[in-house]
């Protein structure tokens, strides 16, 4: 593997990039998948089975990923309840929560210009 010239442009703007707070926000909220379940988790406590019929186009393996790197990121709790078989739940964490507002600001924008 090619070492990283830690002194290059690319690595310069790199930094400057991550310092951004929106850029910060897409890292974390960003791509296909991660919106839409967070916006499915702002109607409360979902079982992962629900979020998979909620979510058509995903899949197990996509969902399970975005699943744990929403976790890593504070983002969602996954709640193991203790029977048998397993229950799964997952909800919004209180940082998860707080993005609540920034969802639903983006599905307004996205409605009222998706015919334009």
């Amino acid at each position: 593997m090619t070492a990283i010239k830690e002194s290059s442009t690319n690595q310069q703007n790199k930094q400057i990039v991550q310092a951004c707070p929106v850029t910060y926000t897409l890292e974390r909220i960003g791509g296909r998948w991660k919106p839409l379940i967070l916006y499915q988790l702002m109607a409360g406590a979902t079982r992962y089975g629900q979020l998979r019929k909620a979510i058509p186009g995903i899949t197990e393996k996509m969902l399970i990923q975005h699943l744990r790197e929403l976790e890593v990121d504070n983002l969602i709790v996954r709640d193991v309840k203790p029977v048998v078989p397993p229950h799964v739940e997952y909800s919004l964490s209180e940082n998860g929560i707080t993005l609540t507002p920034i969802l639903q600001a983006m599905a307004e924008w996205g409605l009222a210009r998706r015919g334009i």
